[in-house]
């Protein structure tokens, strides 16, 4: 059996558009859920998901157990051996007390990369794949966020492309996430059940493309 650990923010967690991080939709809904019905019995999907997490940050109001990179490490070791990472971070690296330009985001998502390879949690000590996720871009409607998220708008239109460069240059796979989902209208940045729907089987299918061999 081969292990995927989904390592991300809210929209891992499956926070419901325009609730609390306490109002998620169902293991079975939830992208990763998805993922798991679509890969079948021969992979276990393990979620990590967190609201508010980031990729590099500490926390100024939420708290230091939201930067990604300190948790990722323990939590790489905890589910060792890994096949495969899938890292779906960067939203929240765009709220204004963070002041990030999105190179700056990919750079974050760069040093998690680079700490999932210097630890090599795959079978036998190896590197497991590592496959890039970019968030869908924010909507231009978001509602009572937008005090946090002044500006943000357009900065997550510039993620895909600079976490593909980021990606590339790391020989990591990468996927865009808005190449099949948006975000919804309940909140403009969170994932509707249809969505979560979308992504698991579109991971899959990147999954399945992956050469595994024996």
């Amino acid at each position: 059996m081969k292990s995927v650990l989904c390592f991300g923010d809210s929209n891992t967690h499956g926070q419901m558009p325009g609730g609390t991080p306490l109002e998620r939709f169902g293991p079975n809904v939830r992208w990763p859920g998805v993922l798991r019905k679509q890969l079948g019995s021969s992979w276990y999907v393990i979620e990590e998901g967190l609201s508010g997490r980031t990729t590099v940050h500490n926390d100024p109001i939420e708290g230091d157990l939201k930067n990604g990179r300190t948790y990722l490490k323990p939590c790489l070791m905890s589910h060792a051996p890994l096949d495969l990472v899938i890292l779906m971070l960067g939203t929240n690296d765009l709220k204004v007390r963070f002041r990030q330009p999105s190179t700056e985001v990919a750079m974050g998502i760069g040093c998690l990369v680079h700490d999932i390879k210097e630890l090599a949690p795959g079978p036998a000590g190896h590197i497991p794949e590592i496959l890039v996720v970019a968030p869908p871009p924010m909507l231009g409607d978001i509602g009572e966020w937008e005090g946090i998220f002044s500006g943000a708008q357009p900065k997550s239109h510039q993620l895909a492309h600079d976490f593909e460069v980021i990606a590339d240059s790391l020989e990591v796979h990468f996927f865009d996430a808005a190449t099949v989902i948006q975000s919804d209208p309940g909140d403009g940045f969170h994932l509707s059940e249809d969505a979560h729907k979308s992504l698991g089987i579109a991971l899959a299918e990147e999954i399945n493309v992956i050469g595994w061999g024996d």
